[in-house]
This record gives C-alpha cells, sequence and structure tokens, in this order.
C-alpha cells in the first residue's frame, strides 16, 4: 500500500489532530443537540452558547485522541503512515504529549459552565476520556475490544450534544446506528493495516480476511436495521423532515453497503466509502432536529 502524500499548505499540527475529524466531531455534537431538541435551529442564545462549548469539548478530546493514538502508533506508522507528522520529525514526541495534555484541560474546563445544571455532560466527558485512555492504553493492541471502544467514543459525541440541550433518550437510534457503522469502518481499516501493524494483535490478524469481512457486513447490517428506527420511534414519514430523513438515511445505508461489498479487495476505497457514508449520515440526523 501506497500513502498518500501529506497535503500540502496544511500545518503538521493540523494533521496530527486530524483537522477533518476533529470537524465532524464537532458537527456531530452540535446535530445531536439539535436532534434532542427537535425545535429545529430556532434555539435561544443560551442554548447555542451551552452547545457550541459542548462541541468545542468535543473537538478537544477527539484532537486529543487523534494525538495520542499517533504517538502510540509510530512504530506501525512507519509502515502504514510514513507521512505522519511525528514520523516524520516534523512535531516532536514530547510537544505530541505537551498538546494531548493541554487539549484535555481545555475540553474538561468548556463544560462547566454546564456541569451543575446537566449534571449528564460532565459524566459523559469523564466516561469518554476514560474509554479513550482505555483504548490507547490497553485495548488498542488487542484489536476487537479497541475497535469497539472507537465506536463507542463516536456514539458519544451525540449523546454528548444531546446532554447539552435536552434528553438524551431521542438520539439514542443516533448513537447505536454510529456504534455499529463505526466498528464496521474499524475492523477495515485494520484490514487496510494488517500487514503493517508490528505492534497489535488485531482480528484481521488473528482470524483472517475473511472472517474480518463477515464481521464488518454483519456491523453494517445492524446499523442499517437500525436506520428505521427514527422512522418508526421519532419521525412522521408524511412530514418534510421525515422524507429528507428517509432519503439522506437511504443515501447512507447505500453507502454503508458499498463499503463492504467488495470486501476483503479494495480495502481503501471501501474505508473511503464508509467514511463518506458517515458524513451522508450527519445529514439524515440532522433532520430529526426538525421534527
Amino acid at each position: 500500500m501506497t500513502p498518500a502524500p501529506p497535503s500540502r499548505g496544511v500545518h503538521p499540527a493540523l494533521r496530527l489532530v486530524r483537522a477533518g475529524n476533529v470537524l465532524v466531531s464537532f458537527a456531530g455534537t452540535v446535530v445531536g443537540g439539535v436532534a434532542a431538541l427537535g425545535a429545529g435551529v430556532e434555539l435561544g442564545a443560551g442554548v447555542w452558547l451551552y452547545l457550541l462549548l459542548a462541541a468545542s469539548s468535543t473537538a478537544c478530546v477527539t484532537a486529543a485522541g487523534n494525538t495520542l493514538n499517533d504517538l502510540g502508533d509510530r512504530a506501525s506508522d512507519r509502515l502504514n503512515h510514513p507521512d505522519r507528522p511525528l514520523v516524520t520529525g516534523a512535531i516532536s514526541a514530547p510537544s505530541a504529549r505537551v498538546l494531548v495534555l493541554g487539549l484535555l484541560l481545555l475540553g474538561g474546563a468548556l463544560v462547566l459552565p454546564q456541569a451543575l445544571a446537566r449534571p449528564a455532560l460532565p459524566l459523559i466527558f469523564l466516561v469518554a476520556v476514560g474509554t479513550l485512555l482505555s483504548y490507547e492504553f490497553r485495548f488498542k493492541a488487542s484489536g476487537l475490544a479497541g475497535n469497539f471502544e472507537v465506536a463507542l467514543l463516536t456514539g458519544l459525541v451525540f449523546l454528548y450534544g444531546a446532554a447539552s440541550t435536552g434528553s438524551l433518550l431521542p438520539v439514542l437510534p443516533l448513537v447505536l446506528m454510529a456504534f455499529f457503522a463505526t466498528a464496521s469502518r474499524e475492523v477495515i481499516k485494520d484490514m487496510e493495516d494488517a500487514g503493517g501493524d508490528v505492534d497489535r494483535s488485531t482480528f484481521p490478524q488473528r482470524r483472517g480476511l475473511p472472517a474480518a469481512t463477515r464481521l464488518a457486513r454483519t456491523l453494517v447490517a445492524a446499523a442499517v436495521a437500525l436506520s428505521v428506527l427514527p422512522l418508526l420511534l421519532l419521525i412522521r414519514l408524511s412530514s418534510i423532515a421525515g422524507i429528507i430523513y428517509l432519503l439522506s438515511v437511504l443515501a447512507s445505508d447505500a453507502l454503508f453497503v458499498a463499503s463492504v461489498t467488495y470486501l476483503p479487495r479494495r480495502l481503501h476505497t471501501e474505508q473511503s466509502w464508509s467514511k463518506l457514508a458517515m458524513s451522508v449520515a450527519l445529514l439524515a440526523f440532522l433532520a430529526l432536529a426538525f421534527r
């Protein structure tokens, strides 16, 4: 596998934290918050302030997690991703460690204004940070358990936004869908990196690509099946929001199915389809805000 060269003009720090992923996590928190309320985007200034603080906190934790991940993956990244900043020396390991600590502290500080009024918010923050540290220092090397921890972190993004604005119950289907879809993508990523993961024992390495293919497809099937829940529980299909949700989720589901159709071939392409599907799913989730 020949990795893509780093984007020209992109600062190494932005590549280290994976700015695209950080923005998606920020957006996911906002979507979770507005979906929980179901009042569109016409929220009061105070609600928007707290939601944006929560989204910024999510972005900090995501950036810290990505940086910590690269710190732990330097050995395998020399084979799988030799362009990454810690491998090339564009950023030093001590500087990256300071960045991780600073981001986690900032992420915690951003939720303090809501800690008393929204006690679920700091609780979810602590669960997310605990899961992040557990993944990096315990379960990442064990493969499947680590995949599920990453999937949990993705689902918590929507729950975090909901905790900032309203009830958690309306976004639980989104959390479950995000969990299974992300778990599938993590398995596909491990399939792609199986030859270079010298310091890990991943599911594809232990069980082989055919078994990993079956698992990825099962996880996608679960995510697709769960995508009907909002239509049954939260939103009327006859409404404009329902139609937008249906069309968006059908597109997302089609992309998820495409992401596992040609496994175990075309691994990089399949992983890209999965990433695109998750972005389209955000639009479907946003439709729930207008129910």
